[in-house]
């Protein structure tokens, strides 16, 4: 029924590899920004000619803007941009900078002599690694809007800079995560594509078992689940986490539409997290419909759910350690 694949070209760049994903989908493109030292970052999704869109919320703890008019009763048709960043809820204030932008831009709904942009944001916490003080602003998201391309980098970018996972244990005990992509492509032209910003508070596995996530003290997998199931009633954790993302598509979607591909695709997150969805994550999926193609319900949600476990799986093997924070390469070299 489809096929699917990751679209990578390998840069050299001083010491460092650059892994860029390209977004194939006509009228979208992608800008980011961070501060490396901060460890936080923006990614906005911008949609040239506006998109259809709603999204679904399935962790406890979720932080957002603009999210309750994507409901499938609400009157707003068409949205402009969707932001993902850090900073908890200090990291909303980096919409903002986006609004303001494309406002200058001309986009957004025409009232009286002035264009409202819609700009949707979901944000994650990072507020554990590098410097607490520094949060996505005003000025963090117009530099996003100003990097807006086809291609982007992934791993330790945009909102997936001071991303980790694996935190039951604490900070100290975690992993770094990043920001990932994947696409697929159906048989009649219609593309499906996730971008994931991963910050769970469980481990990520994918078909060898579990490949990053909280590590005791020998440096192995603890096995986060195993850990919150015995935890008492009394123990409680930081809700620091969520995992938070939007899937991207040609086809012509309504809000109810886009609702049920974004509720699908949270079980790419169950087949790549564990555990997901807990009352300490804030997961929220943005699904985002440009209306190219006509297409199939159910074939758009189950690539999407693949898309979304691929990418997923794409941030954590593309992030690279930060701090004494260890990346997925760490642990492989060490396990040969």
């Amino acid at each position: 029924m489809f096929s699917t694949h990751f679209l990578y070209i390998y840069i050299v760049k001083g010491v460092n590899m650059k892994t860029i994903a390209n977004i194939e989908i006509k009228n979208v493109k992608v800008g980011q920004t961070q501060n490396e030292e901060a460890l936080t970052g923006v990614t906005v999704i911008f949609f040239e000619k506006g998109a259809t869109a709603s999204l679904d919320v399935r962790g406890s703890a979720p932080g957002s803007r603009e999210t309750e008019l994507l409901r499938p009763d609400k009157t707003v048709d068409k949205i402009d941009a969707i932001v993902l960043s850090g900073g908890s809820a200090y990291g909303l204030e980096s919409g903002c900078g986006v609004m303001n932008f494309l406002e200058e831009k001309g986009c957004g709904v025409k009232v009286g002599d002035v264009n409202v942009p819609i700009v949707c944001q979901a944000i994650l916490f990072d507020l554990m690694v590098g410097n607490s003080k520094i949060r996505p602003d005003m000025e963090m998201g117009r530099l996003a809007c100003e990097n807006l391309d086809l291609s982007f980098e992934i791993g330790n970018y945009g909102a997936g800079c001071g991303a980790t996972v694996g935190k039951i244990l604490g900070a100290e005990n975690s992993m770094k995560s990043g920001i990932g992509h994947s696409k697929i492509k159906l048989k009649n032209g219609v593309i499906v594509e996730a971008i994931i910003a991963v910050n769970a508070i469980g481990d990520v596995f994918d078909d060898t078992g579990i490949i990053a996530g909280a590590l005791d003290k020998n440096g192995n997998f603890a096995d986060s689940a195993k850990i919150i199931m015995d935890m008492d009633d009394s123990e409680a954790f930081l809700n620091s986490n969520t995992t938070i993302g939007c899937i991207i598509t040609n086809a012509k979607l309504d809000k109810a539409k886009c609702q049920k591909v974004s509720q699908v695709a949270h079980n790419g997150l169950a087949q790549s997290i564990s555990p997901i969805h807990t009352s300490m994550d804030g997961d929220t999926i943005f699904t985002a419909a440009t209306g190219e193609l006509e297409g199939n319900i159910d074939s758009i949600c189950i690539a999407a759910q693949l898309a979304t476990k691929n990418a997923v799986i794409s941030a954590i093997k593309h992030a690279k350690s930060v701090q004494n924070i260890k990346s997925y390469e760490d642990i492989k070299k060490t396990s040969k």
